[in-house]
């Protein structure tokens, strides 16, 4: 027997389909058809009935490529007690007949076949060709880094020689001595020497693996390779989970990961390790459920992905608070306003969904961040009480703040700008900190954002004047009233703004907000390049125009192109190697001891010397008084300090005031001396006793 459904002009109409939430899904109701059949003789009584279609899951029409969702098969629903009209079987028809010879539908992978279709689905997702792109990219726009990665370093031998040294403590203290991480082996006698920096400590699983000189140089060339990856990728995901396309996203995350500004900071990690920032805002926004194309959408909530967001932001701020301490801030204001458009919006509109597992996600996470942020907090509490004198003062934030040509002038670094832009750096008190352009193709494709976006005029006029506000704030003291009201009333109110004396790094923010304008930008431009070519047979866009709308990466990839030096780092000599510990390597200053701590990397052996972002009153003690080693004043100091041994270097020392150590006498010292071919090594016995 066969049931027949009724035609189209039956009186009963098929039930309205919904999804989960209750929210109705136009798109979910199918027409079934009827198959052809031979004619049948009336039948008097016979009704024919409806068939109740059951909703599948079906793409939602103004999602992004990457979430829609796919379709499923839509199933009949027949009941026992519905309006059906049952009628004798008849012969088959000849296209029954001829549907014999039809292919056999698909089964259902089992087992390992449904394995490598899972693992071939998961390399082909956009989020691991993302991934997968981004570092490639990453690789030929940071190259030469990974040429010689265990003997060049990028920048300079100062500044990254120290975060080398500070990747490779925290894995060294994790395996060894968890308990005195905080009191590395530099600076030797300080109390919480890891602290005088921004630690790195996230990157803590990398110093796990290898030991040494060359083991810290290959880390930190690999890990300066994928913190670029991870801006990248991080910035993608953010504007495609705001509602963008794939070519803005593109723009958006060569804009973040690759801004002319970064290359003047590439001996800074800590402060261009900036994708834990914008993949922490992408998950949050994922979690709940939020876009700025499609706004606040209660049915895509993802809690896990919510947890996941505060967990990223927490490694974020363990990486330092130079710039983790302002993202910590936005992440404040970003819950706080979240929460006072929510009850704005219970209060008008009456509940609405939020869900108990997405507000469990929110209250562990904050708190698992809150808990870091607090724990990072406290080792920097006690060296500002040890070190009063390491509060920024408001003299040393105005002497790096930049003016607000600063943003439009190239560091040195960039093989497009660098030259051209040789004159107007001049005019600069302090380079480092002072240029920073973030692109001027970007500084175009986000004014183009302001006219022309994806995105509302309210959310294009609310991203502009956040560019405005993060470029003013960035300026520290320069702007009209000398920071008050700006950077200087953040520093007079908010707690630890006091330790940050560099302002013009908030161009991280002006960076990724002209990104997110840009992308609405190139995002419009592709849908348009779309419409346009609706005609088209086949409806696609013209080759030549989708490459057309790849130029504006390519041109914003440009202008991050790099002439970053290499040089090669100077290697250990073997007697500071092999010293013991506590040791003193002369000549000592802030670089040379930027050199001792990379050295002393092998066994980590407790030395006077150090470098950071500042100077402990005894370690200048310590350089004063040695400038005369060996004689009984400096012997007697580095006694009581508990050193045992001072290497002075051969090749370094000379034309230094250190110089006389090479030759001085030692008898009366209880000094034993022994001489190298790189160095003469003291060896400093009891008070008193000779040697």
């Amino acid at each position: 027997m066969t049931a027949v459904a009724r035609d189209d002009d039956s009186p009963k109409e098929p039930k309205e389909a919904v999804d989960s939430t209750g929210a109705p899904e136009p798109d979910a109701v199918e027409d079934v058809e009827e198959s052809p059949r031979p004619a049948t003789p009336p039948q008097p009584e016979a009704e024919a009935a409806t068939t109740e279609v059951k909703p599948g899951r079906h793409a939602k029409a103004d999602e992004p490529d990457d979430e829609a969702e796919p379709d499923t098969a839509v199933e009949s629903d027949i009941d026992a007690e519905s309006d059906i009209t049952v009628i004798p079987e008849q012969p088959a028809g000849p296209d029954e007949a001829f549907a014999k010879f039809a292919p056999a539908e698909e089964e259902e992978p089992k087992g390992w076949r449904r394995v490598r279709r899972g693992i071939g689905r998961f390399f082909i997702h956009e989020w691991t060709l993302a991934a997968l792109g981004s570092i490639i990219l990453a690789v030929a726009m940071t190259w030469p880094t990974l040429k010689y990665p265990a003997h060049t370093i990028p920048q300079d031998t100062g500044d990254p020689t120290l975060v080398a040294w500070m990747l490779a403590w925290s894995g060294h203290a994790v395996k060894t001595d968890i308990a005195n991480l905080w009191h590395a082996n530099a600076f030797y006698p300080e109390q919480f020497s890891y602290a005088f920096t921004d630690t790195l400590l996230g990157y803590f699983p990398a110093g796990l693996i290898g030991d040494g000189f060359q083991a810290a140089l290959l880390r930190y060339n690999i890990i300066y390779v994928l913190l670029h990856a991870l801006a990248f990728f991080g910035a993608y995901v953010l504007v495609r989970q705001l509602g963008s396309g794939r070519t803005g996203a593109l723009v958006a995350g060569a804009a973040f990961a690759y801004a002319p500004w970064r290359l003047v900071q590439a001996g800074h990690v800590h402060v261009i390790s900036t994708g834990g920032i914008a993949l922490t805002l992408a998950m949050l926004a994922r979690g709940h459920g939020f876009s700025l194309r499609h706004g606040y959408r209660p049915e895509r909530r993802k809690p896990l992905w919510a947890l996941a967001g505060w967990l990223t932001a927490a490694w974020q701020i363990s990486l330092g608070f130079g710039i983790g301490l302002p993202f910590g801030y936005v992440l404040a204001i970003i819950t706080l306003v979240s929460l006072i458009l929510l009850l704005v919006k219970r209060f008008r509109h009456g509940p609405f969904p939020f869900g108990g597992k997405l507000f469990v996600a929110d209250l562990v996470g904050g708190m698992i961040f809150a808990a870091v942020a607090v724990l990072m907090a406290l080792p920097y509490l006690k060296v500002a009480q040890l070190h009063p004198y390491a509060v920024r003062s408001e003299a040393e934030v105005g002497a790096y703040s930049p003016p607000l040509r600063g943003f439009f002038i190239s560091p040195a670094e960039s093989a497009i700008w660098g030259d051209a832009h040789a004159p107007a750096r001049e005019s600069l008190s302090w380079v480092p900190e002072m240029t920073m352009l973030p692109g001027f193709v970007l500084y175009g494709l986000a004014a183009a954002g302001l006219i022309m976006s994806i995105w509302t005029l309210r959310q294009r006029i609310l991203l502009g004047l956040g560019v405005a506000l993060s470029i003013f704030l960035a300026m520290g003291t320069n702007p009209y009233g000398g920071g008050r009201p700006g950077y200087l009333t953040l520093y007079d109110f908010l707690p630890g703004w006091d330790a940050l004396r560099t302002p013009g790094r908030l161009v991280i923010w002006t960076t990724l907000l002209l990104a997110i304008l840009a992308a609405g930008a190139v995002s419009a431009l592709v849908e348009q390049s779309k419409l346009a070519s609706i005609n088209r047979v086949p409806s696609r866009p013209h080759p030549l125009l989708r490459v057309a709308t790849f130029i504006p990466v390519v041109l914003v990839l440009g202008e991050g192109l790099n002439n970053t030096p290499h040089p090669t780092v100077p290697p250990p000599p073997p007697s500071v190697v092999r010293a013991e510990g506590p040791v003193l390597v002369l000549p000592s200053d802030q670089l040379r001891d930027l050199h001792v701590m990379l050295w002393l990397t092998y066994e980590f052996q407790k030395t006077v010397n150090g470098g950071s972002g500042f100077t402990p009153q005894r370690t200048q003690e310590v350089r004063e008084v040695t400038k005369q080693f060996p004689d009984a004043t400096s012997v007697g100091m580095l006694r009581e300090l508990g050193v045992k041994t001072v290497v002075v270097l051969r090749a370094q020392v000379v034309g230094t005031p250190y110089e006389s150590a090479l030759t001085a006498p030692v008898e009366g010292l209880g000094v034993e001396r022994k001489e190298f071919a790189d160095a003469v090594v003291f060896t400093l016995g009891q008070s008193g006793s000779p040697r």
